[in-house]
């Protein structure tokens, strides 16, 4: 070990990020687990950036002819100078990590600006669009980008403020289904899992900052070819979760690969719950048949449970306050009365019950011991009184009467509304039910809800929305809506990140779950403008390039996942006519009714430092701001004419000199929250923090946005 750190040493002295590059392997391999998931971390990824304008010191690449379909030089160069020859702009280029490095001059419109995953960088948004149908509520986020990337951008946006990430990650089927270093892993890679896994990996590190410690969910979706591996490397990456896996049945047609093997029909969707996160419980089992399913809870009956306690802790010496007796009226067989509590010395057969009752005594248990009944004599009274706890038929054979009741669950919720008391019968006991789709069972690890058939409520649905367009394997619109619904449902609030958004299902459903019950929850999407394979060679054939008008307009993005929410919120198609068609199960009605939501639709881009710390990319970080103080209320966009500005939710200063007019306004403001203070003197920003009000978080620009990915980015 110390021979090769001097290797390493006498290497950086050479080359340093020869040397670094070493170094960095030398650790992964020191720190392998000698059993567990390893895997290789391959080479840096890498992301081409087409309408990222070339800048001396870039890293490019040079880009094959217009009209030739085979794979382009990969070789990366660096920018040294730009100059501008007979009317065009030309870059001198040197090539990178070679020992005897090439210079070559090529038009920058052959170019190429690439970005490896260990660079740093500094990120910013541009708005391409937004739907406002929500008036003051909060704004859903689209963002088109590298996930990654991006990721590292919500680093200052969002850490440890998601409360649910869900993710549809690529399959690795092997059929061209997802890129790595800028080409499609194919099937007989032999590298092809462990790249998956690296791929996958640096994504879910960079997640874990998102996500809330103290309540939050992560829901990770896979078939059989990558699930064993997924499930070990979510292990790894959230040694602190508490994980648990579904199997949901997606095809109920089934699909095979050849002949000779099982139809598949299910996919995986593992839940990691962290801090106090919990399920909470709904109408559905979720294995049900297709009547049940389209039946949404109208079974209103309420649960009587047994009031003698029975099983291990059910002896009278676990709790001497619960044995009693209970007089019951022998002719109405109601209760008369509730005894006292026996003291240890005290003989039940000692007592004689009111004239015209029976005593009951908790039952024996199986051993011969006295048992107790569920609740203390007060509490069995005050039941009692208000009608629940109720009285069995005699039997004559154990000359005894049961009795049931309503247990502290059940009583809470006829508080909450959740329960109500229709009435009392002849003997006093109250008479309640479950109000609709109030009543809860307890979810499966199995589910074979028909609603969660991908065909029919994924591709199907999409088409409905998006006439004439195709996405391959879309989820289930009601599937994604389920599953977050068990995390998400008690916080109206919650905040979810879907970075493999693919068509945009997860904010569909998030849409969906808001109107069910008012909710103010917000979706953060991540996708990239990848046009699929086919497409792209026809697209070059045409002499058409990544970045050109033409071959954008066909990405994901652009042409499913931002036309697709715009259409469920507007309830109109791409075309402007009304969405044919209606929602089904949980919630049913035309989807030419769209939502009542907002969304903004954003492209990631690549800013540099310099610009930004000179207060020159003030309109690219602006969206970044905004997202950070909660995307709700209007944006300040440009630099304020008056030297400060105060929206809804934050308010910005650039002019310290108007601090006493800023401040005045974000204490008049209620709703603020953040206050971005333009500032390189620290003692003034100090100054400004202290007078503004409790609640309101000073926030030095741009030291902390350049901080932050000074510190968060490089791999």
């Amino acid at each position: 070990m110390s021979r090769l750190t001097d290797l390493i040493a006498q290497a950086k002295a050479k080359d340093p990020q020869m040397g670094a590059d070493l170094e960095r392997e030398f650790k992964a391999l020191s720190s392998r687990r000698s059993f567990g998931l390893n895997f290789e971390r391959h080479r840096p990824e890498t992301v081409e950036l087409p309408n990222r304008q070339v800048r001396k010191g870039d890293k490019v690449r040079v880009l094959p002819p217009r009209g030739e379909t085979k794979k382009g030089d990969q070789r990366l160069w660096q920018v040294k100078t730009i100059r501008q020859e007979s009317g065009q702009w030309i870059a001198a280029l040197v090539e990178l990590s070679a020992s005897e490095p090439e210079n070559l001059d090529v038009p920058i419109e052959d170019l190429v600006v690439v970005a490896e995953f260990r660079d740093k960088i500094y990120p910013g948004l541009i708005s391409t669009g937004k739907v406002e149908r929500g008036g003051d509520k909060p704004f859903h986020s689209v963002i088109n980008g590298e996930n990654f990337h991006a990721l590292k951008a919500l680093t200052y946006t969002h850490r440890g403020k998601i409360d649910a990430i869900y993710i549809d990650p690529p399959y690795n089927t092997g059929a061209k289904d997802w890129k790595y270093n800028n080409d499609y892993v194919e099937s007989e890679d032999l590298y092809r899992h462990s790249k998956w896994l690296a791929f996958l990996e640096r994504r879910l590190i960079i997640a874990k900052t998102l996500l809330n410690p103290k309540n939050s969910v992560l829901i990770a979706t896979i078939d059989e070819k990558e699930n064993a591996r997924l499930l070990l490397l979510l292990e790894q990456v959230f040694p602190e979760a508490r994980i648990q896996s579904l199997s949901v049945l997606i095809n109920p047609q089934g699909i095979t690969s050849g002949t000779g093997e099982f139809s598949r029909v299910h996919e995986y969707t593992h839940c990691l719950t962290f801090g106090e996160a919990k399920l909470t419980p709904w109408t559905r089992s979720m294995i049900e048949n297709e009547k049940e399913a389209n039946d949404v809870s109208e079974d209103k009956t309420v649960r009587w449970a047994d009031f003698a306690r029975y099983g291990g802790n059910a002896s009278r010496k676990n709790s001497p306050g619960a044995f009693y007796p209970i007089y019951v009226d022998i002719k109405e067989e109601v209760i008369h009365s509730v005894g006292r509590a026996l003291d240890w010395d005290e003989n039940p057969s000692d007592f004689v019950p009111p004239e015209g009752t029976r005593a009951v005594w908790p039952p024996k248990r199986p051993d011969g011991q006295d048992g107790r009944w569920r609740a203390i004599a007060d509490t069995c009274s005050e039941l009692n009184e208000q009608g629940f706890i109720k009285v069995g038929k005699y039997n004559k054979k154990s000359g005894r009467y049961s009795f049931k009741y309503l247990q502290s669950g059940t009583l809470d919720k006829i508080q909450s509304g959740e329960v109500k008391i229709t009435g009392y019968d002849e003997k006093g006991s109250a008479i309640v039910e479950y109000i609709q789709g109030a009543k809860t069972a307890t979810p499966k690890t199995i589910w074979t809800l028909p609603s969660h058939d991908a065909s029919r409520y994924g591709s199907n649905l999409l088409r409905q929305l998006l006439p004439g367009r195709v996405f391959p394997f879309p989820k289930s619109l009601y599937n994604v809506e389920d599953i977050l619904r068990f995390f998400v449902k008690e916080n109206k609030e919650a905040k979810v990140l879907d970075f493999f958004s693919g068509s945009g299902t997860t904010v569909h459903a998030i849409l969906r779950l808001n109107k069910q019950d008012g909710g103010n929850r917000s979706c953060i999407a991540i996708t990239n403008n990848e046009v699929a394979a086919e497409e792209q060679t026809n697209l070059l054939k045409q002499g058409y390039r990544q970045g050109d008008d033409e071959w954008e307009s066909l990405g994901i993005c652009d042409y499913i996942t931002k036309p697709r929410i715009e259409a469920a919120i507007l309830g109109k198609t791409p075309s402007g006519e009304n969405i044919k068609g209606d929602y089904k199960f949980t919630d049913e009605f035309p989807m030419a009714d769209g939502f009542k939501e907002n969304a903004e639709f954003f492209t990631l881009t690549y800013e540099s430092p310099i610009a930004v710390n000179h207060n020159l990319a003030f309109g690219r970080i602006a969206p970044l701001l905004w997202l950070k103080a909660g995307s709700i209320g209007k944006r300040i966009d440009a630099i304020p004419s008056v030297g400060w500005e105060v929206v809804h939710a934050y308010g910005v200063l650039i002019d310290l000199d108007k601090a006493s007019e800023f401040t005045t306004k974000i204490k008049s403001t209620l709703t603020c929250k953040l206050a971005y203070i333009v500032t390189n003197d620290d003692r003034r920003f100090q100054a400004v923090a202290r007078t503004l009000p409790d609640g309101v978080e000073p926030v030095r620009l741009y030291e902390s946005y350049l901080n932050n990915f000074q510190f968060a980015n490089g791999e």
